[in-house]
């Protein structure tokens, strides 16, 4: 925190992100090098999305409801509550850091995976988080990454 505040008026109306990753940054903070390979970043973020939505997260029936034919409107907060704030997240936001992903034939597969097996799962989380109409404009973005599924 010391650091960031010590170069806020340095910074400007640079992003965060464009400061963390500028020459005189790396040059006078060698010691944080590590955060700024951004590309190993972002491949590792989304590792873990996916990882986490595919092993442990999106399943059927992720509300445990006593019957499939319950209408989400009809689901208490309860019910709703039970997908974890992670998974929620994950389902909404996956696609944004895959299309800031380098592709790569591990990546592909595990993506391969998420569309043909757990899709219908992912679009009852989607359902029942009221964000269906969402899920095609995830899916097309994730389709503007250089992946040919």
């Amino acid at each position: 925190m010391i650091l960031v505040l010590s170069f806020a008026f340095t910074i400007g109306l640079l992003k965060f992100k464009d400061f963390l990753l500028s020459l005189s940054f790396q040059i006078e903070h060698p010691e944080l090098l590590a955060i700024q390979d951004w590309d190993l970043q972002q491949y590792q973020l989304i590792v873990l999305c996916l990882r986490t939505l595919v092993l442990f997260q999106l399943h059927f029936n992720m509300c445990s409801l006593e019957s499939s034919i319950i209408k989400n409107m009809d689901i208490q907060v309860t019910g709703k509550s039970t997908i974890h704030s992670l998974v929620s997240y994950l389902c909404q936001y996956w696609a944004d850091h895959i299309v800031n992903t380098l592709p790569n034939e591990v990546l592909m597969k595990t993506v391969k995976f998420v569309i043909y097996k757990k899709l219908l799962f992912w679009l009852e989380a989607m359902s029942l988080l009221g964000r269906t109409y969402e899920a095609t404009l995830i899916l097309r973005r994730a389709l503007t990454w250089k992946i040919c599924l």
